[in-house]
């Protein structure tokens, strides 16, 4: 059975977890969550594992030159 919860963003663009997707979750306060996103723009929220941060650690490696270009830090200047 699918269901359907929604959290609305606030002016900073954050969103709170539902109590019943953090009970899902088994979330707590300073846990970190990952965010899978399908080639479908479907978006999976899960809670983050140390091989997630292993992973993003192994990819900003690889993509650090890009992501500090000057185009970059223009464009997200005002974020």
């Amino acid at each position: 059975m699918k269901s359907i919860i929604a959290s609305k963003l606030t002016t900073k663009c954050q969103a709170t977890i539902p109590e019943k997707i953090r009970g899902i979750l088994d979330l707590h306060p300073g846990d970190s969550v990952a965010f899978e996103i399908a080639a479908n723009k479907k978006i999976f929220i899960r809670k983050a594992t140390p091989i997630d941060f292993e992973f993003a650690s192994a990819l900003e490696g690889t993509l650090t030159s890009e992501w500090l270009s000057e185009n970059d830090e223009e464009a997200y200047r005002d974020l």
